[in-house]
């Protein structure tokens, strides 16, 4: 079990981090040595950073991922003399994977001798597949162009042919009034606000996992400790805050490997959000997490790494020793926070924004909800005498949060779904799991059945009571929602759309609006008609998408505006059926960097990148049919700025007209 946890964590890590494109801590050169009788030598030399390290080919199995060369043409043009030989290396004991690895550090040499079998052969081309490995593991890819007749090489992946060309310039829109895009396009405020409830979302994960069997009776045992072993109040009240910082730095670094990387794919964070496999990795992952709540089994860190941080807390002594005491309760205290820092995990993967920076707001939330105590605690010692008692209502939070996360973990099933136009968890489904996983948590909490880690059934508490009828509650809410006697507005986002129903639908678009999923297709229209266009870029698992459209959209007045006054063009960046074959290409970014454009969705969010320059969704664009913007860009926002926003730009689009007519004469 330790194992696989372990295994998972890793797993995770290199799953976010190989959609990245960030700068390589490794550097590499290459020379090319005649060895005469049609005989080379190809010598690849890395040199990397300090505090990386990259793995031999020979390193053990059960472990990191080996370096690989594959030698192109091999066989046909020349032929392998022996295999790669590789430089000095070192051997490394592995917590994670518990074998020991061989792997380099600061400098890596191959070589491999080659002989001609076609003399006229005029290059040699190599490729690698590496792990490089700090805090997180990066995958990387090099290839190597081996010159034999001495002319210069241009990689063959650097070209993209003249029909990809003239697809991608065929995406870049004659914008007229671009500089009015420099107006809205998503407030600071807005992100500050978003970041402020990821902070307050982490903040309360802290106080629930303080209520939990593997913290909460650390706190008063932790607190004596400082307030007995200093000599004076004020050493304890110090050192038991030292205890808390330490806490909250300790979750805060767990954020920063996402950090590393910010050279990216302007479109990476949304690949990675609505990723299929990934939407179904978190969905198994949440199912596991819950079912060790339910108490069927322990998540628990291998038991050595809190042996050694308590060996050098006690060594250590002063500040340090605090600071090993704080990574001691994060390691004994994972079988209950872990999962909540998963769910953590999967509520930035979902929210609008930045993942890494949304997650270091909600992990230094969680990591102040779970210091707090602590330094409060030891500053009012008195305090001690009004905490409940362990028991096992400790072991209901847990179960209950089991259910939780069990509601969470049919979330990005569901987003696996509608990106990957299944048709399988349709709304009426989806609401009817939830309507059975809140049904059994209220069943759970009337005391109707038990869990393993359950102790002899105790008249039930009026707490417990109080929330099993609000779950009952909620039950009903899904019900009368499912059957459409009110609306579901307090879950926008999380069940998928209205119109993703069993029932037949006239229209495919939000509310039942005409809508078209094509942007020229979209603009003959809005010319034929001569209307503005207003240019919706959203998503299947876009959570503030449907909050927009069903508490926004639905408002009687912008719904009118939506549906008479202007043309609705929905672009959906997280789209994954296939383009048909004539209309893929290559696109090259300003980087060099060329990505294969190869699905619907990957031509939608190129499209607005390369002419809004934005990359997150909603994001809204109104413009006149010969492309004149008539408006700032918007995105999420209130009922009556995006109300003020349309009419603005309606009155605008008249404005032009008149314009328009008036040159004319």
């Amino acid at each position: 079990m330790k194992r696989l946890i372990s295994n998972i964590t890793f797993f995770l890590i290199v799953l976010v981090s190989f959609a990245q494109d960030g700068e390589d801590p490794v550097k590499w050169s290459q020379e090319l040595v005649s060895l005469g009788d049609l005989q080379y030598e190809l010598v690849m030399k890395a040199n990397i950073e300090e505090g990386w390290h990259m793995y031999s080919q020979f390193t053990a199995d059960g472990g990191s991922l080996p370096s690989e060369f594959t030698y192109v043409d091999s066989g046909t043009g020349y032929e392998l003399i022996d295999g790669t030989v590789e430089s000095e290396t070192l051997k490394e004991y592995s917590d994670i994977f518990e074998v020991e690895e061989t792997l380099f550090k600061n400098e890596a040499i191959f070589k491999q001798r080659i002989r001609l079998l076609n003399p006229d052969l005029s290059q040699v081309k190599v490729e690698l597949f590496y792990q490089v490995c700090k805090e997180v593991c990066i995958p990387q890819d090099k290839d190597f162009y081996f010159s034999l007749d001495g002319t210069d090489i241009k990689p063959e992946e650097e070209n993209v042919d003249a029909a990809s060309m003239a697809k991608a310039d065929a995406l870049k829109l004659d914008l007229k009034n671009k500089e009015i895009l420099k107006g809205i396009g998503g407030s600071s405020s807005g992100k500050d606000s978003g970041l402020l409830v990821i902070f307050g979302l982490g903040f309360l994960g802290g106080l629930i996992a303080l209520l939990t069997p593997c913290v909460f009776p650390m706190i008063p045992l932790t607190v004596s400790f400082f307030t007995k072993k200093s000599q004076t109040r004020s050493k304890g009240i110090f050192d038991a805050g030292l205890y808390g910082f330490f806490i909250v730095l300790i979750y805060f670094l767990l954020s920063l490997p996402f950090h590393l990387f910010d050279s990216v794919d302007s479109q990476i964070l949304n690949t990675i959000a609505t990723n299929i496999w990934l939407n179904l990795f978190f969905f198994l992952i949440f199912v596991f997490f819950a079912f060790s709540f339910f108490g069927y089994y322990e998540l628990t860190l291998p038991s050595s790494w809190a042996n050694k941080m308590d060996s050098a807390s006690n060594r250590a002594g002063g500040g340090l020793g605090i600071f090993f005491m704080a990574v001691t309760l994060a390691i004994v205290s994972f079988s209950c926070t872990g999962p909540i820092l998963g769910g953590l995990l999967g509520s930035t993967a979902l929210a609008e924004g930045d993942v890494a920076t949304n997650l270091s707001a909600g992990m230094l939330g969680f990591g102040v909800a779970l210091a707090l105590p602590f330094a409060l605690f030891a500053m009012f010692p008195a305090w001690l005498q009004s905490l409940p008692k362990s028991g096992g209502w400790m072991n209901t939070v847990k179960v209950v949060l089991g259910f939780l996360e069990l509601a969470l973990a049919f979330k990005f099933l569901s987003n696996a779904d509608l990106v990957g136009n299944w048709g399988i968890f349709k709304r009426e489904i989806f609401l009817g799991i939830w309507i059975l996983i809140f049904l059994l948590l209220s069943m759970y909490l009337f005391g109707l059945f038990k869990f393993p880690h359950d102790g002899p059934r105790t008249k039930l508490s009026g707490l417990r009571k109080i929330t099993a009828v609000v779950t009952s509650l909620f039950c009903l809410y899904l019900i009368s929602g499912t059957f459409q006697l009110t609306n579901l507005k307090l879950l926008s986002g999380f069940p998928p759309p209205d119109f993703y129903t069993l029932a037949e639908q006239e229209s495919d678009c939000p509310l039942g609006i005409d809508c078209f999923k094509d942007f020229e297709a979209g603009r003959a229209y809005a010319e034929k008609e001569n209307k503005p266009i207003l240019l919706d870029f959203t998503g299947w698992a876009c959570v503030n998408c449907r909050k927009m459209e069903e508490h926004v959209w639905s408002d009687p007045e912008v719904f009118q505006l939506l549906n008479e006054e202007f043309v609705l063009i929905s672009l959906y960046v997280d789209d994954r059926k296939t383009l048909p074959e004539n209309e893929q290409f290559k696109f090259r970014y300003e980087s060099g960097r060329v990505k294969s454009i190869d699905e619907i969705g990957e031509k939608w969010g190129t499209f607005q990148t390369i002419n809004f320059n934005a990359a997150s969704q909603p994001y809204y664009v109104m413009l006149s049919p010969d492309l004149y913007l008539l408006n700032s860009s918007i995105q999420n926002t209130d009922t009556a700025t995006y109300e003020k926003w349309l009419k603005e730009g309606l009155k605008n689009f008249q404005a032009y007209q008149r314009n328009i007519v008036i040159s004319s004469r």
